[in-house]
C-alpha cells in the first residue's frame, strides 16, 4: 500500500471517532446541564478544555455558555476540531482514496456529512433541545464502524483505519476523565455530593461505560470508574484495550508476531506494558492529572512514530534502499 494511502486512511478513521466523541460529549453535557443554570460556566468550559481547543475559543468568546460552547465544538469552520470540521476532512480523505473504500462507506461519509452541513445552516446551535441531532451524529458514526467492518476486507487498509480510530478513542476516554478529577467541580467540598455522582455517571455515559461499570462494579466510586476507564482489558473502549487492539493491527501490518520492528511497535509496547503492570493505587499516588497526561503525550508521540514508521516519504525512501542493498549482498 501506498504510504499516502495509508495516512489518508489512518486520519479518515481519526476523524470520524473525533467527530463521535465529540457528539458523546455534547449530548451528555447537554443532559447534564439541565440540572444546573443554563448557561453554567463551571459545566460547559471543562467540555471545551476536554478538546484541547480551550485557548482558541477564549480567543473568539467571552463565555462559555450553552450557545457559544455548542456551536464551536459542532459547527464553528475556524475551529479545526469540531464536528464539522472533522467531517470535512474525513469527507476528503475518503474521496482522496475512493477506489480503495466501498461504494457503501462512501455514501455514509457523505450522508453523514451533509446532515451536519444542512444543521449547520439551521443555526441548530439556538435550539432548545438539540439532542436529537447529537444522537443522529452517533448513530451515523456507528453505522460507519459497522460498514468498515462488514464490507471492507481486513488488509492493510482496513488496519490503518482502526489504528486511526482507538488511538483517538484512546486519547479522549483519557481527557474526559482528566478533566473531570481535577477541573469539573467548583470546589472540593461537593466531592461526594450528589451532584459529584451525576457528575462521574454522566462521565461513564459520555464513553457509553455505564452499564457495563454497573455491572462490574455497581457502585460509582471515582477509584473504581478509573480503573474502568484506564485499564479495563475488556470494555472497548477503556484505554488499555484500546492499545491491545492497536496492537494487533499494527503486528498484522508489520507481519510481527512479538516484539517490535519499528519505532511505532516499541513506542505502543512501552505505553502498554506501563499500563498492564499498574494499578490505581499506583496511579493515584503518583497523581491521576499527571498519570493521564503522561499517556497523553505518550499516545501523541506515538502518532508520531506510526507517522515516521509508515507515512513519512524519507523513511519510505530509507527503507527501500535497504532493503535493496540487502539484496544486492544476498
Amino acid at each position: 500500500m501506498l504510504s499516502r494511502v495509508a495516512d489518508t486512511i489512518y486520519w479518515m478513521g481519526r476523524y470520524i471517532e473525533r467527530a463521535e466523541n465529540y457528539a458523546r460529549f455534547m449530548d451528555v453535557n447537554f443532559n447534564l446541564s439541565l440540572e444546573l443554570h443554563p448557561d453554567a460556566y463551571e459545566q460547559w468550559k471543562p467540555l471545551i478544555v476536554t478538546t484541547g481547543d480551550w485557548s482558541l475559543f477564549d480567543e473568539n468568546h467571552d463565555v462559555a455558555n450553552k450557545t457559544n460552547s455548542i456551536k464551536f465544538l459542532t459547527f464553528d469552520d475556524k475551529n479545526p476540531n469540531s464536528i464539522y470540521s472533522c467531517l470535512i476532512k474525513a469527507r476528503e480523505n475518503a474521496r482522496a482514496i475512493r477506489p480503495d473504500i466501498t461504494k457503501e462507506m462512501w455514501e455514509q461519509i457523505n450522508s453523514l456529512f451533509y446532515h451536519v452541513k444542512e444543521a449547520k445552516s439551521k443555526k441548530l446551535w439556538l435550539r432548545k433541545d438539540p439532542r436529537a441531532f447529537f444522537e443522529d451524529v452517533k448513530k451515523s458514526c456507528q453505522l460507519l464502524y459497522g460498514i468498515l467492518d462488514s464490507t471492507i476486507s481486513k488488509t492493510e487498509g482496513w488496519h490503518f483505519a482502526k489504528i486511526g480510530q482507538l488511538i483517538e478513542r484512546a486519547d479522549k476516554t483519557s481527557r474526559v476523565l482528566d478533566v473531570k478529577y481535577h477541573i469539573l467541580l467548583p470546589s472540593s467540598a461537593t466531592v461526594g455530593s450528589s451532584l459529584d455522582i451525576i457528575q462521574w455517571s454522566s462521565l461513564l455515559k459520555s464513553v457509553s461505560a455505564y452499564d457495563m461499570y454497573r455491572k462490574k462494579y455497581g457502585k460509582l466510586t471515582p477509584s473504581d470508574i478509573s480503573e474502568f476507564l484506564i485499564f479495563d482489558s475488556e470494555f472497548p473502549r477503556s484505554i488499555l484495550s484500546c492499545l491491545m487492539a492497536t496492537e494487533q493491527s499494527l503486528h498484522a501490518i508489520t507481519g510481527s508476531q512479538y516484539g517490535f520492528s519499528n519505532s511505532a511497535e516499541k513506542q505502543l509496547g512501552w505505553i502498554k506494558s506501563q499500563l498492564e503492570y499498574a494499578d490505581i493505587n499506583d496511579v493515584f499516588t503518583f497523581g491521576l492529572h499527571e498519570y493521564l497526561d503522561g499517556i497523553q503525550m505518550q499516545l501523541n508521540q506515538l502518532s508520531i512514530s506510526i507517522f515516521e514508521t509508515f507515512f513519512a516519504t524519507e523513511n519510505i525512501i530509507k527503507a527501500n534502499d535497504q532493503i535493496q542493498k540487502n539484496d544486492i549482498s544476498q
